[in-house]
């Protein structure tokens, strides 16, 4: 499992690249579990890279607060990301 994060003015985003059924549930639970927390929603999508691989994106727009930072951290730590670009 990897991620990479991108931010400009009130925008950012998250892509954490998966594979597999289970990885694919961990991350889509922990998502919900953390999003939930906050009155900002992301919009998200999910992108198919192979047979085996998929990428969960989040988006957060009009984010003038930077909360989406504090989010994508946590999701990080959660799922003990270790590569993040």
């Amino acid at each position: 499992m990897d991620a990479q994060v991108r931010s400009e003015e009130k925008f950012s985003k998250i892509s954490i690249a998966y594979e597999g059924r289970e990885e694919g549930e961990l991350v889509c639970s922990t998502i919900d579990k953390i999003t939930s927390k906050y009155d900002i929603k992301p919009e998200s999508y999910t992108c198919h890279i192979s047979d085996t691989k998929n990428v969960v994106v989040l988006e957060y727009h009009d984010d003038v607060e930077r909360e989406a930072g504090a989010i994508f951290e946590e999701i990080i730590k959660t799922l003990n990301i270790e590569i993040c670009d």
